[in-house]
């Protein structure tokens, strides 16, 4: 599992999350392919910092560019630069230009990280059926409560 970071890129969150959309659960490969023919500005720095997390998985870890896939793909607000603009009878407005933080996880297509997760949501679907079972047990014991009955009022 490799990673890369982007802080501070000069362009909105919502406008880069459209293409981390685009290229997550994808291979690699297909990824920069695909983002080299993307007709947005921030594909270029997209396809710049996916670059940059597979070469990090080359070189550090040893994996083949062939097995990796895009495992996870985040895209948070930074900071956020305040500036003003000049309105009517003297007043100002707030104009805010914002950064967005990228980050880019690949994983390697049959890894153990998988068979961790599995195992896990195998363990929790099994302890909700044995708590509804106690539940229904519980609820079985208070039949003998008795409702409160009601005063007849009379009119005079």
């Amino acid at each position: 599992m490799s990673t890369a970071f982007l802080k501070n890129y000069r362009q909105s969150p919502r406008k880069v999350r459209l293409l981390a959309d685009v290229i997550r659960g994808k291979k690699a490969e297909d990824a920069v392919t695909i983002l080299a023919f993307t007709p947005k500005r921030a594909a270029k720095v997209f396809k710049k910092v996916l670059e940059s997390a597979i070469a990090n998985a080359k070189h550090n870890h040893g994996l083949e560019i062939s097995s990796l896939f895009v495992k996870e793909v985040a895209v948070n607000e930074g900071t956020t630069l305040k500036r003003w603009r000049a309105r009517a009878r003297g007043s100002a407005a707030t104009i805010r230009k914002r950064t967005s933080h990228i980050k880019i996880v690949l994983g390697e297509k049959g890894s153990s990280d998988k068979v961790i997760v599995e195992e896990k949501t195998a363990k929790e679907e099994k302890a909700p059926k044995k708590e509804a079972v106690k539940k229904v047990a519980k609820t079985s014991d208070k039949k003998a409560v008795k409702k409160p009955t009601k005063t007849k009022t009379t009119n005079k």
